[in-house]
């Protein structure tokens, strides 16, 4: 079952890691320019394309690259993003559109290339979400998406475990879960999913770097309040049992990806 995200928090933890994000965001990228390469230049010759949870624009501007001359609408929920994306990358071309994915300010069959990565779960339906890019997909237009699923972070959510009964970790939902959403009209291409596990030489370059991409943990049922002393230092301590022979610190990531065409 999909965690039930507070969309309001989601685009205030961005909108304030917007100057920050794209020097901590070497796993964003490195997935971003993954997904890239599943897509098609010569797929649509007419129609626009849509970069969906835009962030900063990094991708943006290679989307302008591989779709010369073509209409790009770069959509995000954070209104921070936006304005650092709209200043930094040069896109004078772009549409910006500060929006909800899951409910798209676009009209039906009017986008012919969808890209998205790591935004979709941020989402709070994934049936409503899949719904909207259905709708805006022109007949034959494809999506090409990557997202985390249930094992990313699993460390800091074990760690947390026997500390408190708080939700201290964004929970994200199985591929298996997110293929069940889909519609009958958006049938699935291509999929991989894949683990990565980043290293660290402590605790707190893991959290800073969370921070600083704005990754807070956006689910209902945070503890809001202050965390004891005690309870930092056992979540510390469990963190500990993790350490590798090479005296690093994992951080491991669930990710996939989808191509997705409409019919």
């Amino acid at each position: 079952m999909a965690a039930i995200i507070d969309k309001i928090r989601v685009a205030d933890s961005f909108s304030k890691a917007a100057g920050t994000y794209d020097k901590a965001a070497a796993l964003q990228q490195d997935v971003g320019e993954q997904l890239l390469e599943w897509l098609d230049p010569s797929i649509c010759a007419t129609g626009r394309i849509l970069d969906l949870g835009c962030g900063t624009g990094y991708f943006s501007r290679h989307l302008t690259d591989i779709y010369p001359h073509r209409d790009l609408i770069c959509l995000d929920i954070a209104q921070g993003m936006l304005q650092h994306a709209r200043s930094t990358r040069g896109l004078s071309g772009a549409h910006w559109l500060c929006a909800d994915a899951e409910a798209l300010p676009l009209a039906e069959n009017s986008v012919a290339q969808l890209y998205s990565s790591l935004a979709i779960q941020w989402c709070s339906s994934l049936t409503q979400l899949f719904k909207e890019l259905a709708r805006v997909l022109n007949s034959g237009g494809s999506a090409v998406i990557s997202s985390l699923g249930p094992s990313s972070l699993f460390e800091l959510r074990e760690s947390w475990a026997d500390v408190d009964q708080n939700v201290h970790v964004n929970k994200f939902v199985a591929l298996e879960e997110v293929l069940a959403a889909l519609p009958v009209n958006l049938q699935v291409e291509r999929q991989r999913r894949e683990i990565r596990v980043l290293e660290y030489n402590k605790l707190s370059e893991i959290t800073s770097e969370l921070k600083n991409i704005g990754a807070h943990n956006m689910n209902v049922g945070e503890n809001k309040g202050l965390t004891g002393r005690a309870r930092v230092g056992k979540f510390k301590s469990n963190y500990e049992s993790f350490r590798q022979k090479n005296g690093k610190l994992p951080a491991t990531y669930e990710v996939y990806y989808l191509l997705l065409r409409k019919k």
